[in-house]
């Protein structure tokens, strides 16, 4: 058995179990233990294994999107005590749902929402103005709340996009349907469902990130790699 920390051998070792570890937490997480599993995560070494963590949940999600916000609940309670992993998330993210639902826990701040659906309605096609719609479905509720001058900006181009008539009627018609939902309040699309609003409101950290944030920066690939840490120990104590 090896225990020398100091040793790559050792830290390749502890390394995979990590892995392992953290795998296994994403892959169990659900409405009904979401605690329990954020809890055993947080004693996880999470801060060196984020590139882990950050990839495990964006392929998770990817595999269930049903499950997306349960995922992004699970961001809000680790990036309210880990900040850095809930900013290394956003930039490795390239889906619009699990966004949308990171907006919904104040992980991601609205305007990265806004400017996503302006992206998608400014210059409309059909698949464009289909994933604003469906982005809007996850997201509106929370936009109305926090930015109802900027969804009212995007619903204004929505209706200039109706008028001009030049889409499929399939996507005219869930326009219209979207509508609807906002004037019903979006009361089949809430925001945050009780099981899930768990992260106080002054425990949250909320990542002003803009779009041009995601294009420029490093998503820190590296992360997900082994590295051989010379100071292994004594990074160790500091987390």
């Amino acid at each position: 058995m090896i225990t020398d920390k100091s040793s790559a051998a050792y830290q390749r070792i502890a390394w995979k179990a990590l892995k392992k570890s953290i795998h296994g937490y994403i892959n169990k997480v659900n409405t009904s233990n979401i605690g329990i599993i954020a809890r055993e995560l947080l004693h996880d070494d999470i801060v060196r294994g984020r590139g882990l963590l950050c990839k495990s949940l964006i392929q998770a999600q990817a595999a269930s999107p049903t499950f997306t916000n349960v995922y992004a609940a699970l961001v809000a309670v680790i990036n309210s005590k880990f900040p850095n992993i809930g900013e290394l998330l956003l930039k490795r993210i390239s889906g619009a749902t699990f966004i949308a639902h990171l907006v919904n826990q104040r992980v991601a701040h609205e305007i990265l929402a806004l400017e996503i659906l302006t992206l998608l309605v400014e210059s409309p096609t059909d698949d464009s103005v289909e994933v604003a719609i469906s982005f809007l479905k996850e997201s509106g509720q929370k936009l109305t709340e926090v930015s109802s001058k900027g969804i009212n900006a995007i619903f204004e181009m929505l209706r200039n996009i109706l008028h001009e008539g030049k889409l499929e009627k399939r996507i005219q018609y869930m326009i219209e349907v979207m509508f609807q939902i906002r004037k019903d309040g979006f009361k089949d699309h809430a925001a945050i469902i009780e099981e899930l609003d768990i992260v106080e409101e002054e425990d949250q950290f909320t990542h002003l990130i803009t779009l041009d944030d995601v294009k420029a920066t490093n998503s820190e690939d590296v992360l997900n790699v082994f590295k051989f840490d010379d100071k292994y120990e004594e990074n160790e104590g500091k987390i």
